[in-house]
C-alpha cells in the first residue's frame, strides 16, 4: 500500500496506480491551461543524488516548484553520508527539516533503511533494484497513446534491470501482459518472478525477440549497460548483441505500435536512429511525463 513511502511498484494497488494516474493527468493539463496548483506550499524536498541524472534532477526540482514548494539538490558531496555517517542518523536528521527526500541511489537496502529511519515521506528517485517513478511515466504515457490498458501488449527488449523489474509489475498491475527478450543470465530479479506468477501466461521471459515482439503494442528499450556498470560494457555488448529495436522488430509489432525508452539513448546499440526518430514524439512525451506523475507523486504523500 501507498502509506508513507514511494519505493517499489509492488506497494501499490491497482486503485492506487490508477488514482496516481488520474492525478497526474490532472495536474498536466492544468499545467497546460496555466492553472496553478500549489498544493506543497511552504514544503520542501531533499533530493539526495549519489547517482546523477538529468531527467530525475530536473523534473522533481521543476515539480517541487510548480507545486509551490522548493527543492533542495544534495549530493554525496554535500551530506555527511558521504563521509561515512548512517544513512539512519541521516534520516532522522533530515526528517527534522525537510517535508519529503526524493533518493537516487546504487543500493535498494540503503532506500529501505533511509525510509524506515525517516519520518517523512521517501521517494525511491532510482536504485539498481527498481525505478518506480519511471514507470508511472511510461504508464500515463500508455494511457494517452492507447487510452488504456486492457488487452494491451507490452514488450520489453534487454536487460532485466532496473526498468524491466518495475515495468513488469506496473504493466501487469495495470492490466497488460508483459513479455521481456533477453539473455538467459539477465533475467528480472526473482521477487519480481515471484510476483508474476499470479498472473500466468500474462508474463513471459524468453531469449527470442521475435517471440517477445510478436504482436506487441508497446516496445520497450533501455541501455545494455546502465551507469556503474562500465566494467562489465564489453562483456554486456557481447551478451546483448541483436537485442535491439530495429526496423525489421517493429514489423512483428501491430502497425500502431508505440516505442519507449527511458533514456538516455544509445543509437546503433539498444535501439535504431531510425525507430528512435520515428518514434520520437512518444518518446519525449514520455520524458516529459516525468514531471507530471512525480508531481503526483508528491502531492499524495507531501500534502498530509
Amino acid at each position: 500500500m501507498l502509506n508513507k513511502d514511494f519505493l517499489t511498484m509492488q506497494q501499490l494497488t491497482q486503485k492506487e496506480l490508477f488514482d496516481l494516474l488520474d492525478l497526474a493527468a490532472k495536474l498536466k493539463d492544468e499545467r497546460k491551461r496555466g492553472i496553478a496548483h500549489p498544493i506543497l506550499a511552504g514544503k520542501t524536498l531533499g533530493m539526495i543524488f549519489q547517482k546523477s541524472s538529468t531527467r530525475t534532477r530536473v523534473s522533481f526540482e521543476t515539480g517541487i516548484y510548480q507545486l509551490g514548494g522548493q527543492g533542495l539538490f544534495l549530493s554525496a558531496n554535500d551530506l555527511q553520508i558521504g563521509r561515512g555517517e548512517p544513512i539512519e542518523d541521516t534520516a532522522r536528521v533530515l526528517s527534522r527539516y525537510l517535508d519529503g527526500i526524493m533518493i537516487r541511489t546504487y543500493s535498494h537496502e540503503s532506500v529501505e533503511k533511509l525510509a524506515e529511519y525517516a519520518s517523512i515521506p521517501v521517494i525511491n528517485g532510482l536504485t539498481d533494484y527498481a525505478h518506480p517513478c519511471q514507470v508511472l511515466a511510461d504508464l500515463q504515457t500508455i494511457r494517452e497513446y492507447k487510452g488504456g490498458f486492457d488487452g494491451m501488449k507490452f514488450c520489453f527488449i534487454g536487460d532485466g534491470n532496473n526498468m524491466a523489474n518495475s515495468l513488469a509489475v506496473g504493466c501487469l498491475l495495470a492490466g497488460m501482459s508483459f513479455s521481456i527478450a533477453c539473455p538467459k543470465k539477465y533475467a528480472p530479479d526473482a521477487k519480481v518472478l515471484e510476483f508474476a506468477k499470479a498472473y500466468g501466461d500474462k508474463f513471459t521471459v524468453t531469449e527470442s525477440i521475435e517471440e517477445a515482439a510478436k504482436d506487441a503494442d508497446v516496445l520497450y528499450t533501455d541501455v545494455w549497460a546502465s551507469m556503474g556498470m562500465e566494467e562489465e560494457a564489453a562483456q554486456r555488448h557481447r551478451d546483448f548483441a541483436g537485442y535491439q529495436i530495429n526496423a525489421d522488430l517493429m514489423k512483428l509489432a501491430h502497425k500502431d505500435a508505440i516505442v519507449q525508452h527511458c533514456l538516455p539513448a544509445h543509437r546503433g546499440e539498444e535501439i535504431t536512429a531510425d525507430v528512435l526518430e520515428a518514434h520520437a514524439k512518444e518518446i519525449f512525451d514520455e520524458a516529459e511525463n516525468r514531471l507530471h506523475a512525480q508531481k503526483a507523486v508528491m502531492a499524495t504523500l507531501m500534502n498530509r
